[in-house]
């Protein structure tokens, strides 16, 4: 069982959870990620590890609450426990040592950008961020990434920094020149609109991808990917690819696989069905 420790409210719908899970905070890098379980038959959902303390021997967990396991995850308070967090897996972001990076998050992508942006800047490796959300209270991990380098902050309204989409802030950024390498994360609209602009510039970039993962150890091959000419396990081969090479058309319409089932679920979770695995 794994305590949780501290609870925080990042945006509407996205909870920070800081959890005990001593021997991953020691040995996680930036661009792994755990498979976590709430409860007994729960489902098996990824996600980033967004942050860790070794000395306290806690992870921070970013949870987007859009269905009923990411639901029942944010419900959980400080004090109460998940059953299983499993990790760290998949690859270590691959990190330039000099230089300068610039780093893209959308929405809860953010956060996976947040411990990248922190490998970066232990390696010297000058940081400018570019953080968006629909609007200002959708903007998340601001301040954390102020810490380590410039920030650019969009909004689809306005209503915070600048108006419009991180991909107009980037492509400001990438016209002066300097920029040594792209990381971005983000929805897959936004990650495919990034590599489009980096790709006739020559700038190599790498994406996080989000498809649909049960074990996270290659086995299932639900996580399947298509990268160049070959297909690929986003668990073990991933997370993170030449965003010149992934099949985002491929990519979005797998996430969509299991969109009717997820919508089910919810439901019967708003209805007060959603009890099982939470003892």
């Amino acid at each position: 069982m794994h305590k949780v420790v501290a609870k925080s409210q990042l945006s509407p719908n996205v909870t920070r959870l800081d959890v005990v899970a001593q021997r991953i905070a020691q040995i996680r890098q930036p661009g792994q990620f755990v498979i976590v379980r709430r409860g007994e038959g729960g489902e098996r959902i990824p996600l980033t590890i967004a942050d860790a303390d070794p000395a306290a021997g806690t992870i921070a967990l970013v949870i987007q609450a859009v269905g009923k396991s990411t639901r029942e995850l944010v419900a959980l308070e400080p004090g109460e426990a998940i059953m299983d967090i499993a990790g760290p897996l998949g690859h270590s972001t691959e990190l330039i040592s000099s230089g300068r990076a610039l780093c893209i998050g959308g929405g809860v992508g953010t956060a996976v950008v947040h411990p990248i942006a922190q490998g970066l800047k232990r390696r010297g490796v000058a940081v400018v961020s570019i953080i968006g959300g629909r609007s200002k209270e959708w903007v998340i991990f601001e301040p954390e990434l102020a810490r380590l380098g410039e920030v650019v902050v969009c909004t689809d309204d306005g209503s915070y920094g600048r108006h419009g989409f991180v991909t107009d802030a980037a492509r400001e950024a990438l016209a002066g020149g300097g920029i040594d390498i792209v990381y971005a994360v983000g929805p897959v609209p936004m990650m495919r609109a990034v590599a489009n602009l980096t790709r006739p510039l020559g700038v190599r970039t790498i994406v996080s991808l989000n498809p649909v993962m049960v074990d996270g150890t290659g086995m299932c091959g639900g996580c399947r990917v298509g990268v160049g000419n070959e297909t690929l396990f986003a668990c073990v081969d991933g997370p993170e690819f030449d965003g010149h090479l992934v099949d985002f058309d491929l990519l979005m319409d797998r996430l969509s696989t299991y969109r009717d089932f997820e919508q089910k679920a919810s439901t019967a979770c708003s209805e007060g069905a959603c009890k099982v695995g939470l003892k």
